[in-house]
This record gives structure tokens, C-alpha cells and sequence, in this order.
């Protein structure tokens, strides 16, 4: 996408010599071909105990906080955890800033979830951050994995459990650093070895601590023991909670037990009064002798569910492991399609509620209906709220149908749009498709907008409708008193959003309802089609939604602050060894208030020798933190005796949607000329 950048005197400029030597960045921190920044992990006690925060940390800190749900995790409903385990883990997903690769696993059914575990089989499994930032999003918590195995892992634990309290503690701490500082909410400890005696006793011991200090440090933080070493330190998997392993249960807030259970072992914990924090595990693959799993996984559910114990699915990226890569969405679709009546749907909270439903990866990259890039790309901090996935049959043909997946074939932003199609048989009046939950006590003054494509020609019309609920009559699990407030459309787009309106791009039609409301709390937002005419006939459509918001406008809305302080720093230049092209990288950096911006766009325009130049800039890319790593940038050659130039902006976008023009953007610029022989 281009743009045109406003040329300002005050703008902050870099002097720079080119230089093909530069010192090596921290291989933790950055690919080491690339110096793109990357996700890692702590292979040892000493590397975790060490560890000090430094500013090439920030890349990887979670910028996303923990969206509100409802009902919230402490209630007494079972749960359902999924534990991320592929290939070792750190694939693609370690790219902080995304990669372009073709085939990338997702994960995108949030609104089932409850916690959400990354596991490696390294001792100190940090979670990527990106998969912090989309998680949070959608008000799922996030793990990170502490490992022990086989005899390195006994030497490990006899280093931190045997020797003095002082020793587990420093472990205990420095964990709770590591979650508190990369903001995600806890750990799961999976001892798999061996204990002495000593060790043993004081597992449960360490266990509290870090429990205690979690609860302390990270507000709704959680720490959960895998079912493997018993009371008396031998590594036995119970595949159920039981007096073998009852005391390190006591000690945290929940124990993922082995796979190869059967009914008895749930029977036998049916009356636990804990039971949902009972994590029962489910091995996705199906290895050894387990029930269920792969496309039969629903039936480990099913039985699961029956004794009201909380779920563990372990490596449910199966689907993409062992089944085809091209077809990855329809079996991710039809595998949690096969799940759901043993899942629960949980409701968002809080406002605004800004969704182009991007699941952070696409064949392409999309701006207002408009090809911005070509090609695939992959970035899980991009994905946004996702909603809920409906498809409704019937096995008499003539009946109406209607189902909705992820369509990437064509979008308003991002990578995918939300394919709705079905059929409306003539004798109905329309279909309602619930799109998002929610749990939110209704400003009075609402704004909404809805982003939608008809595929022509349809005799069909799209609206929104908006599920509210007396406050005196709401309940947690009840919908009695709902009422379905079919909106009307705003012939203008509010003031505030004229200067982006771009109705009609591409076939989008961009919608807005203004609603007010008192005493009220919002239980749904759902899309309704209905027949356009009233000389009925059955009706086939296909409609994408492209993007939804709901907004809180009793008060005017506030564009982002300007970013300040911008930085550069961590240059590398060198030349393509083919076409002698000038690369360059640099780390740039700013300021902006904590949580008020939904990301930022990073804007490039080259000059050279004509430093007034009014050329077009293009978009390299999309922050979420205040900090983006500029990676072989193919750049102009400076024509002495004037230097080369670059400008770079920085573009907030807020959590309403709203974005500011160039004069409101941060600026830096960066001058730059070759080293003469004369020059040291």
C-alpha cells in the first residue's frame, strides 16, 4: 500500500557511514542469517537463573492483555486446555514479527478454550509471543512449560530440590520473573524423572511457593503439575488424581493427567471435589492405548464430560501433522466441528469489540478489499477476535442450510474473511447466525458496523442483530428475557469515520447502527439474512463478513497519541552478492501509551540526492510493540556528494479502528553515505 508522507522540519535524523562490518547481534534474540527477531527458550537451570531482562527482550514481551470472559476461569465449569506440542516446537512461529511461510498451523476455535499450553521439550519452554498476543485476545491464558527428563533432568532436580530452600525459591522466582516480565499467566511442571527422597519432599514444597508468588505477581496466573513422578519419587503416570499424586495437586492449581485412562480412573474421581481442576489428558494422536483421539477424539470428550472433569487435548495440530497440508482448514473445521457439543462457549466482556476476523496468516494481504501484498504471510499477534462457527444442516435436501468457515480467497483486511452460505428455503423468513458472545452491561450510546460482500446475483439482504437482556433478569447460564433487536442503517457513516469510509470498494458494503440502550446487558451480536423481496423462491447465498465493531460512543472516541522518542539503532548493511543491491537493517523504536493502539503500520520512502522528494512510501509491515526490526531493506545507493535518505513512519491504529493522518505519525529519518578511502 502507498501513501504520501508530509516532509516535517522537526523531524529527528540519523548520520550514518555505511559500514559492512557491524558486531553480531544476541543469537538468542535474532535469526542468525537474517537478524529477524525470534521467540526462544532457556535450555538449562543456569540460563534461567541468569536470566536478566535486556532491550532486545522486548520484542518478545506479550502486548496484549488478558481480555476479560465470561464466565470467568475460577467457576465451577469444567474447562477445556489445549496443549501445543508440534515438531519440538519454535517452528514458524518463532518469527516474532511473522514469516511468509505457505503452510503455517493456526489455531482459531479460542472461543472453546480455557488455557492454553505451549510445550517443548526444552527445561524452560517460553511461549512465542505471538501465540501470548492471540490468545489473550480472544480472553484465553497462556503456559509456559518447565521440563525435567531422563538422568540430566534428575542431576536438574537434585541441584534445585535437594539442596537448600533457598535454591527451589531462587528457581520458583526467577520463573514468576519470566512469566511477570513476558506477561504470560503461568506454567505447567512436568517433572519426568526420577527424585531422591529429598527431591521428592520437597516438590510439593516448591510447588506452593510458586504458586503463591505467581498468585502474587501475575493477576489470574496459574501453575498445573503433570501427572509423571508419584510421592515416593518414582516416575509412574496414575492417568488419574489419586493418593499417589494427591500432594503435589494440593500444592498448585490443578493437575493434566497421562492419556491412557479409562472410565474407572474418571469413576473414580467423579466425586472429587475439585474435580474441575482435573485436567484429563487426551492424546490427539492417538499413541499407545488411549480412547478416542484423531477424528474420534469427540468420544474422550464425551466420557470426559459425563464425570464433569476439565479436558486436556494434547497436540491438536494432528490435523496438520498428519493430513494434507492444502486441506488444513476444512480438517481443522471438521475436527473441532466433531467436538463441539462437549465444549462450552465462553462470552467476551469487555468494549470496544473490533474484529476483521484475521486468523494472522493468508495468501495475501488485504486493505479495504484491495490487494496489499502478494503472497503468503504468517503472523499469530495479526489474528483477531474470532467468532463462533455455525453450520446447520438438515438431511431432507429441500430444508434450508447454512454453515460459516474461514475463506482466505478474499478479504476486507487481512488475510480471510468469514464465509457465510447456505440456503433459504421460500417458506422461512430469514436465518440468524450468532457471531459473537457477550457478557457486556450496555453503554447507552452504541456504535456498530458490520463489513459485508454478497456474492451476485442474491436476492438476499444482511443485517445485524444485537441480543440484549434486562440487567435485573441476566444469568450466567440462561438466556430467558433475550430480546433480538433487529438494527436499522445509518444512511451517513458517523463524522468520526467519514475520512476512511471506502464503501462499495471491490463489492464491500460498509454498514452502520446506532443504538441506545438502558439497564441492558449485551448476550449476542448475530448476522441475519433474510429474503430481499416478497415473491419468495428458495434462495442460495454466499456472504463474507469482512469486519465487525462495537463501540462505545457515549463519549467521543480519541485518536492515538503521536509516538514519540523514535530510535534507531542496530544497523547491518551489506550487498546482494548477485546484483550488488544496498541492504540495510535497523531495529527502530518508540513511545506510545501502554494498550491504547490495536498495532502499528511501518511506513519506508527512499530518497536520494533530492532530498524534497514527494515519492510515494510503502508499507514494510505491522508492529504490536513499540519496536520493529527493518530486515534487508533494498535501498538507493547514495550519489555523492549528497547523502542517500530514508524516512521511516510509525502509524498508530486504535482500538476503535481509527487511524491518523501523516502529520500524526511518528517520523525518523536516516541519512547515509558511502565510506570514502580517506574516511576511518
Amino acid at each position: 500500500m502507498n501513501c504520501r508522507f508530509t516532509l516535517l522540519a522537526n523531524m529527528k535524523v540519523y548520520k550514518e557511514m555505511i559500514r559492512y562490518e557491524s558486531a553480531p547481534l544476541s543469537a538468542r534474540h535474532h535469526d542468525r542469517e537474517t537478524t529477524e527477531p525470534i521467540s526462544f527458550f532457556l535450555s538449562n537451570l543456569e540460563e534461567a537463573i541468569s536470566w536478566k531482562p535486556t532491550r532486545q527482550d522486548m520484542f518478545n514481551v506479550a502486548v496484549t492483555p488478558l481480555a476479560k470472559r465470561h464466565p470467568p476461569l475460577e467457576s465451577p465449569r469444567p474447562r477445556t486446555l489445549i496443549c501445543h506440542d508440534m515438531k519440538g516446537g519454535y517452528q514458524e512461529d518463532r518469527f516474532v514479527q511473522g514469516s511468509d511461510t505457505s503452510d503455517p498451523y493456526v489455531f482459531y476455535h479460542w472461543q472453546h478454550i480455557d488455557i492454553f499450553v505451549y510445550f517443548s521439550h526444552q527445561m524452560f519452554t517460553l511461549p512465542p509471543v505471538c501465540w501470548t498476543n492471540a490468545a489473550h485476545k480472544n480472553g484465553v491464558c497462556v503456559l509456559g512449560t518447565f521440563i525435567t527428563e531422563w538422568e540430566n533432568g534428575a542431576k536438574a532436580c537434585e541441584l534445585f530440590l535437594a539442596g537448600e530452600e533457598s535454591a527451589y525459591r531462587a528457581v520458583a522466582d526467577q520463573m514468576v520473573r519470566l512469566a511477570e516480565y513476558f506477561q504470560f499467566d503461568g506454567w505447567l511442571v512436568n517433572i519426568e524423572n526420577l527424585l531422591s527422597p529429598l527431591a521428592v519432599s520437597r516438590a510439593p514444597l516448591f510447588l506452593r511457593y510458586l504458586t503463591d508468588q505467581l498468585h502474587q505477581r501475575v493477576p489470574g496466573g496459574l501453575i498445573l503439575w503433570y501427572d509423571s513422578v508419584i510421592h515416593s519419587g518414582e516416575l509412574k503416570w496414575q492417568n488419574e488424581l489419586n493418593d499417589n499424586n494427591r500432594q503435589f495437586f494440593d500444592a498448585c492449581d490443578g493437575i493434566f493427567t497421562n492419556y491412557n485412562w479409562r472410565e474407572g480412573n474418571l469413576q473414580a474421581m467423579a466425586d472429587e471435589p475439585r474435580r474441575t481442576d482435573v485436567y484429563i489428558g487426551v492424546d490427539v494422536f492417538a499413541r499407545s492405548e488411549v480412547v478416542g483421539g484423531k477424528f474420534d477424539t469427540f468420544k474422550s470428550l464425551q466420557m470426559i464430560r459425563t464425570y464433569g472433569l476439565s479436558a486436556a487435548l494434547f497436540a491438536p495440530g494432528w490435523v496438520m501433522e498428519c493430513l494434507e497440508k492444502d486441506e488444513f482448514l476444512q480438517n481443522q473445521h471438521k475436527f473441532w466441528s466433531l467436538l463441539e457439543n462437549y465444549l462450552f462457549i465462553h462470552s467476551l466482556c469487555s468494549l470496544p469489540i473490533c474484529s476483521t476476523l484475521c486468523i494472522g496468516c493468508g495468501k495475501k494481504r488485504f486493505s479495504f478489499g484491495k490487494d496489499e501484498e502478494v503472497g503468503p504471510w504468517f503472523n499469530l499477534s495479526a489474528q483477531e477476535v474470532q467468532p463462533i462457527f455455525t453450520e446447520v444442516t438438515s438431511q431432507d435436501q429441500q430444508s434450508g442450510w447454512v454453515r460459516s468457515r474461514i475463506c482466505q480467497k478474499d478479504a476486507w483486511q487481512g488475510g480471510n474473511s468469514l464465509l457465510i452460505e447456505g440456503k433459504l428455503p421460500a417458506d422461512t423468513n430469514g436465518v440468524t447466525l450468532r457471531l459473537l458472545s457477550l457478557h457486556v452491561a450496555s453503554p447507552q450510546n452504541l456504535l456498530l458496523l458490520l463489513v459485508y460482500k454478497l456474492e451476485e446475483p442474491s436476492k438476499v439482504s444482511v443485517a445485524l442483530e444485537l441480543g440484549t437482556q434486562d440487567v435485573t433478569s441476566c444469568q450466567v447460564e440462561s438466556i430467558t428475557g433475550v430480546e433480538a433487536r433487529k438494527l436499522q442503517t445509518l444512511s451517513e457513516p458517523p463524522s468520526q469515520f467519514s475520512d476512511i469510509q471506502k464503501d462499495n470498494r471491490h463489492g464491500w458494503v460498509q454498514r452502520y447502527y446506532e443504538v441506545e440502550l438502558n439497564d441492558c446487558f449485551l448476550t449476542s451480536l448475530s448476522i441475519h439474512l433474510s429474503h430481499l423481496t416478497d415473491s419468495r423462491q428458495d434462495e442460495f447465498f454466499t456472504c463474507r463478513i469482512g469486519e465487525i465493531r462495537i463501540l462505545d460512543v457515549s463519549e467521543p472516541p480519541s485518536l492515538p497519541a503521536q509516538p514519540s522518542d523514535l530510535s534507531l539503532s542496530n544497523l547491518r548493511w551489506r550487498r546482494n552478492p548477485e546484483t550488488d543491491q544496498l541492504l540495510v537493517s535497523l531495529t527502530l523504536r518508540w513511545a506510545h501509551p501502554k494498550g491504547s493502539a490495536r498495532h502499528f503500520r511501518i511506513y519506508c520512502r527512499g530518497v536520494t540526492c533530492l532530498l524534497s522528494s514527494t515519492s510515494d512510501a510503502h508499507l514494510l509491515g505491522l508492529a504490536h510493540a513499540c519496536v520493529y526490526r527493518v530486515v534487508d531493506l533494498a535501498v538507493p545507493n547514495a550519489c555523492p556528494p549528497i547523502s542517500g535518505r530514508l524516512e521511516f513512519a510509525v502509524q498508530p491504529v486504535s482500538k476503535d479502528g481509527l487511524e491518523t493522518l501523516p502529520l500524526e505519525w511518528g517520523h525518523l529519518a536516516l541519512e547515509y553515505a558511502e565510506q570514502t578511502h580517506t574516511e576511518v
